[in-house]
C-alpha cells in the first residue's frame, strides 16, 4: 500500500513557490501523489488541484503543523523533499541581525530535523527517499552570508549524520546543493523586498539555474533504483565556476 490511489506518495515542504512548487509538479509527472506542504494555503491548494495532489498547511517550525502533516501522510511515504528554507539578510557578522540568524537556523535546520524525525517511521515503512535541499552555501563561506552559510553547513551535517544512522534501514538520504538559482522570491526575501538588490544578484548572468532545473534533479533522484543513493549533487549554472567567480555580461 502506498497512497490513497495506489500512486507512490511524496511530500514536498515549501511547496508554495520556487523550487518547491516545481518539484511537486515534476514528481507528479513522474507518477507520485504529492502532498504539497507550505504556510500559504491558497497557493498550495491551487497547486494540489493542478497536479491532482493534496495540500496541507504546514510551517516546519511549528510542532503542531508537523504533527498534522504526519497524520495526513499516514503509514507509508516514498519520498520526502525537505525544501522549506530561506536566507534573511546579507550583513557581515559584525552587524549580524541575530534574530534573523535564529530564524534561518529554525527553518533550514530544525525544520528539516523535525519533519524528518516525524515522518521517518512512514519513510522506513515505505522504503523511502529523503531529499534535503541544501546549497553551495553549505560548502563554501562568502562575505555577508554568515547566518545562511552557518545554517546550510548545519543542514549538510544533518544529512551526513542521518545517512550514517540509517545505514541499515531501507531509506536513502540525499542532498541537492544548488548554486545560483533564479527562483521565485528567494533573493527578494533575503533583501526584505528590495527589488533592486534582488535583481543585482543575477545582473548580467545570461542563464542562471531555474527552479525547474532543480526540480528535474529531484525527480531524477526519486526515481533511481532503490539500491542507488545519490549522496550529494552540487549543481551550478555554467556561468558560475565557483561561489565568487561568475561570468556576467556587461
Amino acid at each position: 500500500m502506498t497512497s490513497s490511489n495506489s500512486r507512490p506518495l511524496a511530500v514536498v515542504t515549501g511547496a508554495s513557490s520556487g523550487i518547491g512548487a516545481a518539484s511537486a509538479r515534476y514528481l507528479a509527472r513522474a507518477g507520485f501523489e504529492v502532498v504539497c506542504a507550505a504556510r500559504r494555503l491558497d497557493r498550495i491548494e491551487a497547486l494540489a488541484k493542478e497536479i491532482d495532489g493534496r495540500a496541507v498547511q504546514c510551517d516546519v517550525t511549528s510542532a503542531e503543523d508537523v504533527a498534522a502533516l504526519t497524520e495526513a501522510v499516514g503509514e507509508q511515504l516514498q519520498v520526502l523533499v525537505n525544501n522549506a528554507g530561506g536566507a534573511f539578510g546579507f550583513e557581515p557578522v559584525a552587524d549580524a541581525d541575530l534574530e534573523a540568524w535564529r530564524q534561518m537556523y529554525e527553518v533550514n535546520v530544525i525544520g528539516v530535523a523535525a519533519v524528518t524525525k516525524s515522518l521517518l517511521p512512514a519513510l522506513v515503512a515505505g522504503k523511502g527517499t529523503i531529499i534535503v535541499m541544501g546549497s553551495t552555501a553549505g560548502q563554501v563561506a562568502y562575505e555577508g552570508g554568515g547566518g545562511y552559510v552557518a545554517a546550510k553547513h548545519a543542514a549538510t551535517a544533518v544529512v551526513d549524520t542521518l545517512r550514517l544512522e540509517l545505514f541499515d534501514q531501507p531509506v536513502r538520504v540525499c542532498e541537492i546543493a544548488p548554486g545560483m538559482v533564479r527562483s521565485e522570491g528567494f533573493a527578494l526575501t533575503r533583501f526584505s523586498g528590495d527589488q533592486a538588490k534582488a535583481d543585482a544578484v543575477y545582473a548580467g548572468v545570461a542563464e542562471p539555474l531555474t527552479s525547474e532545473d532543480i526540480a528535474d534533479i529531484v525527480a531524477w533522484i526519486a526515481t533511481r533504483p532503490s539500491h542507488v543513493n545519490i549522496d550529494r549533487i552540487t549543481v551550478r549554472p555554467r556561468a558560475q565556476a565557483a561561489q565568487h567567480k561568475v561570468h556576467r555580461v556587461q
